[in-house]
């Protein structure tokens, strides 16, 4: 594991602070936790995404989905049903767990399905009318009174 300090990076920029988070949170993440459960991020339009998370084991009261702060947060808590069950193999794995995906500006959860043990998340990005680009017309004026010069004051 790296221990780099991005302190001088906050120092010595302004404005850049989603960069300087997001380069954070990329190096401060444990390679360990973040391989359960296994997930997969598809592009379904131009704007449009879709997360699905293998979530075999778990039924839709176990799961939760949250949005806060641009964190799209999904967790399984798996409720305690095997009490009296002896298991001679257990491989499928059923631990608590949290997914953390960071949201760009803009992006929107849609809706979420659980189906056949894959959670799917839909999320758009929205670009408010205000800040899509805009062409501005260029208006021709006629020339007025004012503008002619007159040839004969000219000569």
């Amino acid at each position: 594991m790296r221990n780099l300090d991005l302190t001088p990076l906050y120092r010595a920029t302004v404005g850049f602070d989603q960069i300087a988070d997001l380069m954070d949170r990329a190096l401060a993440s444990d390679v360990g936790s973040q391989t359960y459960p296994p997930y997969n991020i598809e592009k379904t339009e131009d704007d449009g995404w879709r997360i699905s998370i293998a979530v075999a084991g778990f039924s839709d009261a176990d799961l939760s989905i949250e949005v806060n702060n641009r964190n799209l947060i999904v967790t399984g808590r798996k409720t305690d049903d095997d009490k009296g069950r002896k298991f001679l193999h257990r491989g499928i794995a059923t631990r608590a767990f949290e997914r953390r995906f960071h949201l760009a500006d803009h992006v929107h959860v849609t809706g979420a399905s659980h189906v056949d043990g894959m959670l799917h998340i839909d999320l758009i990005r929205e670009v408010p009318e205000a800040l899509k680009p805009r062409r501005i017309a260029i208006e021709k004026q006629a020339p007025t009174d004012a503008d002619v010069v007159d040839a004969k004051a000219v000569n």
